[in-house]
């Protein structure tokens, strides 16, 4: 179901956690993989013909305009992926022949299922740990999450978009320990990426697990507390954690 990490760190010493930080993107809505190489998957579906590396700098640079757009804060699920893929395919070369709507709503509707999969363990997480979700957003995290049914999982949110620091600085984990009046010592991260999630978690003395697909290697040194195949699996994951 779950791994404990190389070097044992899941194992008795550790206690139970009080405190959840947990990763959007990825993490929630898919299990263990970043928006940028699915939306990549959609596109080439609908005939897209960007390679990978042009594709990424699209997305970052549309992600960075889309993040800028008035009124976005208010901007639900929908409208935000449809908005944002308008944005990263309207810098690709094949923009015109590429039907950006089609990729945009294929991505979110496998995202809200993922989403929906998932509510019934954040459900029950929720009701025995503090949970925040920090993820580095456009500053309207909160109306995506009640548009997928999350919001009411989560006693905080903190948006990169709003909080004006992004993973993988410590402040915006320190942020989230904050706003749920903890000081991170019996505190678990989760997501997806080891850089932006892992790492920074493991330095600041918090425990980590990451969400990835099983063949995938952990490309850093130090090794996450644990790892999970799904987020469905986070459970098993947390439950051994034992005094």
């Amino acid at each position: 179901m779950f791994e404990a990490a190389p070097d044992g760190a899941v194992s008795s010493r550790h206690r139970r956690p009080d405190v959840l930080l947990l990763d959007f993107g990825g993490t929630l809505d898919a299990d263990g993989v970043h928006w940028v190489p699915r939306l990549l998957a959609t596109y080439r579906e609908q005939g897209g013909e960007a390679p990978a590396p042009e594709f990424d700098a699209a997305f970052h640079d549309g992600h960075q305009a889309f993040g800028a757009s008035p009124g976005i804060r208010s901007l639900g699920f929908r409208e935000t992926v449809h908005g944002l893929t308008e944005a990263i395919l309207r810098r690709l070369p094949d923009a015109g022949r590429v039907d950006a709507a089609r990729v945009a709503e294929r991505f979110r509707v496998d995202a809200a299922a993922t989403a929906a999969r998932n509510l019934p363990i954040l459900e029950r997480l929720a009701r025995r740990h503090r949970v925040a979700a920090i993820s580095n957003f456009t500053g309207n995290l909160e109306p995506c999450l009640e548009e997928l049914g999350l919001l009411h999982c989560f006693d905080a949110v903190v948006d990169s978009g709003r909080f004006g620091v992004a993973k993988p600085d410590e402040r915006i984990f320190a942020e989230g320990l904050r706003a749920l009046g903890a000081n991170g010592g019996n505190a678990w991260m989760v997501g997806d990426n080891p850089v932006a999630d892992i790492a920074p978690a493991l330095r600041m003395g918090l425990r980590a697990c990451w969400v990835a697909p099983a063949e995938r290697e952990f490309p850093l040194p130090e090794a996450p507390t644990a790892r999970v195949p799904r987020f469905v699996d986070l459970e098993s994951a947390l439950a051994s954690c034992t005094d």
